[in-house]
């Protein structure tokens, strides 16, 4: 029986390493961002379908799942891994940063959330993913903007699954505690430390084992974070 995923917000790490385990297990799979044309080599590679889409606006998710039904049908699988962030002083915090922060952090994780519950409650199945951070757990400083977002999504995490695990929903929260190896980003790792960075493919492990947790002992929330961080 065919299996079909979507991830909101990919990109070339957590996502990428996640859409190629998705892919290698038999789903086809959905890929989301505001700028498709970043994932044309990931497309190729896995034979994923690409949609661009704005999580943070109503009817652009609206739009995005209604896409997902004609082409994959059924989702089995749902990872919100979008996120952006402002730094600064406090008090140097521009208003309209802050704003977006929390709506791609935590308010677009809300509209994904809800238009992948409602088809999956309908099943009686399905899993909604969230990817979280260090700032989901510790408020650092000048850091203020994304630790509410985080946090915001954490609760929603948390809501969720206590709403809807009884419908047969898996909701789970990943907190990534620390960086993440991605050479795209400027991040290839230290040779004299490899395992200083979280690496994708063993964070996308993670999300595998999760999915394919027996519904007698689900897991809500997953921490990661290297061997050699702090906490």
């Amino acid at each position: 029986m065919s299996r079909s995923a979507l991830i909101v917000g990919a990109g070339s790490g957590i996502s990428a390493s996640f859409a190629r385990a998705l892919r290698k297990d038999g789903y086809q799979v959905a890929l989301a961002a505001r700028d498709a044309g970043k994932l044309a080599a990931l497309t190729k590679d896995i034979g994923a379908r690409v949609i661009e889409a704005d999580a943070t606006q109503a009817d652009s998710v609206a739009q995005l799942f209604a896409a997902v039904d004609r082409t994959l049908g059924d989702l089995d699988v749902v990872l919100y891994n979008a996120s952006y962030r402002t730094r600064g002083p406090f008090l140097e915090l521009d208003p309209k940063e802050v704003a977006q922060t929390i709506e791609v952090s935590a308010f677009g994780g809300f509209l994904v959330g809800q238009q992948a519950a409602r088809r999956m409650v309908k099943r009686g199945g399905g899993a909604i993913f969230f990817t979280g951070a260090s700032a989901s757990v510790k408020g650092y400083a000048q850091s203020a903007p994304f630790a509410m977002g985080k946090f915001a999504l954490r609760g929603l995490a948390q809501s969720m699954a206590r709403e809807l695990q009884g419908k047969g929903i898996h909701v789970a929260h990943f907190v990534i505690d620390g960086g993440v190896r991605n050479a795209a980003r400027g991040r290839p790792g230290d040779a004299a430390s490899p395992d200083a960075l979280l690496d994708p493919d063993a964070i996308a492990d993670t999300y595998m084992a999760t999915l394919k947790q027996p519904r007698s002992a689900w897991s809500l929330e997953v921490e990661l974070r290297p061997w050699v961080e702090r906490f």
